[in-house]
């Protein structure tokens, strides 16, 4: 099935669209400990067992009281350190508390021990007027029991370990990890470590998308490198029907070497080619004996910007992630843009001293610049630039997770 009329090429936009409704969430929900679960996306919402916190606490190093009987000097009747349960506190007496610890029964604030004065070892004066239940963090004051704390489709990270590690959680309901293919093709790729023959170059696409793949929460299966032999190709292909997408570098195009664009044509299923980007106009999306195959371009630049703005989304959307487009966000560039292109592009670039920078060097072929680069600067079709111009930046923080 063709994806467009003529030579017409399709948008971003509509790239996007039609990749993210062929792409089918994975049902199958594995419970992994809270240790392992760093980049795995949620299956179920987070629930919390428990009132968070379980009960009132001091938010100072002080002393807890009746605000009521804070006009005189008032005996300390007991110390309160974090993990201790104290007694009920004493009619006309605090008690030393520190910041964490629980606020015995009784006591409805907490002054700071900076705002008081001890007068002998059994005795405090409070300098400042106390009104009540200030310092004291109450209970349920970030969560009730059975409140939904993380949604489904949240991806794991730092902050949402400890905000699950808060709930007493010891293991997660996390969506399987997607099983991605990862092949290369030409008779021209080394494997770094080699030594290049004529007209041969280093396959550096298998180490970019792999490290990337894994970063994602994929579960990667190295298909090797497929030489330019139509009936190879197809051999190799059947070969993945066990992965939930076989992903390509190279070879999509519709040149007399393109022989995996060749074997999916022959297939008779491709929804998506050619697009309305630069770099990385030949992507390929489709099907081979009902696995889904997306083709990469094979220039190491036009890899990385249609896998990171195209194929993420896709794999990100089959995990079940909900937020699946990269945060961007306008700043001032550093350059001109006088001619307006009919293709969405999109330069490698840093930012200094808030503007965008591009690298010199944009070509397609030049994997240098994203090294060097802090993300993409957007440049959307029909439009110019001037220098301090607006344009959306995207970071590589965005595009890598």
């Amino acid at each position: 099935m063709s994806c467009c009329a003529g030579d017409g090429l399709i948008s971003v936009e509509q790239a996007l669209e039609r990749l993210l409704d062929q792409a089918q969430p994975l049902r199958e929900i594995e419970s992994v400990p809270l240790a392992s679960a760093r980049g795995r996306v949620l299956a179920k919402p987070l629930m919390t067992g428990i009132d968070l916190p379980p009960w009132p606490n001091s938010a100072m190093d002080g002393y807890a009281i009746r605000y009521a009987e804070a006009g005189a000097p008032l005996p300390v009747s007991q110390k309160i350190f974090a993990g201790t349960a104290p007694e009920p506190l004493q009619p006309g007496t605090c008690a030393r508390i520190f910041t964490g610890a629980p606020v015995p029964a009784g006591a409805d604030a907490v002054e700071m021990q900076e705002n008081t004065e001890l007068l002998d070892e059994q005795r405090v004066r409070f300098l400042q007027p106390i009104t009540p239940g200030q310092h004291i963090r109450p209970q349920g004051g970030e969560a009730r029991c059975g409140d939904t704390m993380l949604p489904a489709g949240t991806v794991i990270g730092p902050f949402e370990l400890g905000l699950a590690a808060s709930t007493g959680a010891g293991n997660l309901e996390v969506i399987r990890r997607p099983r991605v293919a990862l092949l290369s093709t030409g008779d021209e790729l080394v494997e770094p470590g080699h030594a290049l023959g004529a007209g041969q170059i280093y396959n550096s696409n298998r180490y970019l998308l792999a490290a990337w793949l894994e970063r994602l929460g994929c579960e990667v299966i190295d298909a090797g490198v497929l030489r330019d032999d139509l009936e190879a190709v197809k051999q190799r292909l059947c070969s993945l029907t066990g992965a939930d997408l076989i992903l390509s570098t190279g070879g999509v195009s519709v040149g007399e070497a393109d022989f995996l664009g060749q074997a999916l044509r022959a297939a008779g299923d491709i929804a998506l080619w050619k697009l309305a980007i630069k770099p990385g106009k030949p992507l390929t999306f489709g099907h081979y004996e009902g696995t889904p195959v997306i083709g990469l371009p094979g220039n190491p630049a036009s890899t990385l910007v249609t896998f990171g703005m195209l194929a993420r989304p896709y794999l990100l959307r089959r995990m079940g992630v909900a937020e699946v487009a990269p945060l961007g966000f306008d700043v001032p560039v550093g350059f001109d843009w006088p001619k307006p292109g009919t293709r969405r592009e999109y330069l490698r670039a840093r930012l200094e001293n808030g503007v965008a920078v591009p690298y010199a060097n944009q070509s397609s072929s030049v994997l240098r610049g994203a090294a060097w680069a802090h993300g993409l600067v957007e440049i959307r079709e029909g439009s110019t630039l001037r220098e301090r111009d607006t344009a959306t930046f995207i970071p590589f923080s965005e595009l890598l997770g």
